[in-house]
């Protein structure tokens, strides 16, 4: 709970909290344990697939969730998605590549209501786990809502941030470069120029 209590005291507006045990040694009592300590947004960072798992984030305290395109069919994007609606939970909703992103700007993104949604751009391909700011750079000029932007995976330096901000993009999901940190307050202080 000291990193999250870091991530606070630097300055984060919102906390990703990973809850997949298998791949990435979360757990779901996460999201309480971190709520009870620090009082900003949570995202339950894991792969979403079916309803119980939506109603298990609200029930845990998470305050939004991950939805990632890839895995999931358009109709269940939209399901998924109404039902955070309902439960007032906020949607991120991942793409990494063009087709996708095409997918979700046109038919997932805003639905039912613009405020719901967010999009995420990974810059790390889930298939090599390689990084590339650069898919954020190029996909970013095909969203015309630049507000619901947000970059996640590969962003380590302050220039990261400039190119990402320069591009219109207003929001970005750190997670890599700030754990490998030895003192995350001065790496956010690092990345935002603070």
């Amino acid at each position: 709970m000291k990193i999250a209590q870091a991530y606070a005291a630097a300055g984060a507006n919102a906390l990703s909290v990973l809850t997949d045990e298998k791949y990435f040694q979360g757990k779901l009592e996460y999201l309480h344990a971190i709520r009870d300590v620090v009082k900003l947004p949570v995202l339950r960072k894991d792969f979403i697939l079916d309803a119980y798992q939506v109603y298990e984030s609200r029930a845990n305290g998470a305050d939004a969730i991950l939805l990632i395109a890839e895995c999931l069919a358009t109709n269940e994007l939209i399901d998924l998605q109404i039902l955070a609606t309902e439960l007032n939970l906020t949607t991120l909703i991942e793409v990494h590549d063009l087709d996708n992103l095409m997918r979700v700007r046109d038919h997932v993104i805003g639905f039912p209501h613009r405020s719901y949604s967010l999009l995420g751009i990974n810059n790390r391909d889930l298939r090599t786990f390689k990084t590339d700011l650069g898919t954020t750079l190029r996909m970013s000029e095909l969203v015309e809502d630049q507000n619901v932007l947000v970059s996640e995976s590969g962003i380590y330096m302050r220039d990261d941030i400039r190119k990402l901000a320069e591009a219109g993009v207003r929001a970005v999901l750190v997670g890599e470069s700030l754990m490998r940190s030895d003192d995350i307050g001065a790496k956010i202080a690092e990345l935002f120029g603070e």
